[in-house]
């Protein structure tokens, strides 16, 4: 049950791709950035699970996949919506500059906070799925606020389309993720400003 718990807690704190757990410093001073969200494994969503508990386990791995994943998006950007490619750039280089700014020492406290509040919500959802108020589903869906992880099953469904040589639909989940990936940026600005 322990191991249970860890796992759904390690995902709901990584709920938010570019989001990262207490302090944390910028990468290249000795502290590890925290994982994006790992997705639902019974969703058939795409995961990237984090074994912290493995001590040769290095979060660069994580900083290499989300490169790798980054150059798969832009190819498939150039070859099935090259009209949006300026568009996608400057949302990824936002997205990249926002991480920065949450992960920068100033954001320390902001970052503690998150992660309180984050915690406490996660502590009264397991309380209540504990004593049979909710399901496990509804304590998924709670937990991740709903959609916040659309993205990941969007990216999922691509790579899907992608694989199928599906252009059409390729074009509309890229489309599709465009517009989730403007959303997630104006989340993280909205959490630097508070």
């Amino acid at each position: 049950m322990k191991r249970r718990m860890l796992i759904i807690v390690l995902g709901l704190i990584l709920a938010m791709p570019g989001f990262v757990s207490a302090n944390v410093q910028t990468p290249g001073q000795n502290e590890k950035p925290a994982l994006p969200d790992s997705g639902d494994k019974n969703g058939g969503q795409e995961t990237e699970e984090c074994d912290c508990e493995n001590e040769e386990h290095n979060h660069k791995n994580w900083q290499e996949k989300m490169a790798e994943r980054e150059q798969k998006l832009i190819g498939w950007v150039d070859q099935y919506t090259p009209d949006k490619k300026e568009e996608w750039t400057k949302v990824l280089a936002e997205k990249k500059e926002l991480r920065n700014k949450w992960l920068s020492p100033e954001n320390a406290e902001k970052r503690e906070k998150w992660k309180q509040e984050k915690m406490s919500k996660i502590q009264e959802l397991k309380k209540q799925l504990d004593e049979g108020k909710i399901t496990k589903e509804e304590f998924v869906q709670k937990a991740h606020g709903g959609k916040a992880m659309g993205h990941w099953k969007t990216f999922h469904n691509l790579k899907t389309a992608v694989e199928a040589k599906n252009d059409k639909t390729a074009a509309e989940l890229l489309n599709q993720l465009l517009e989730q990936s403007k959303q997630h940026n104006e989340k993280i600005k909205k959490m630097l400003e508070e």
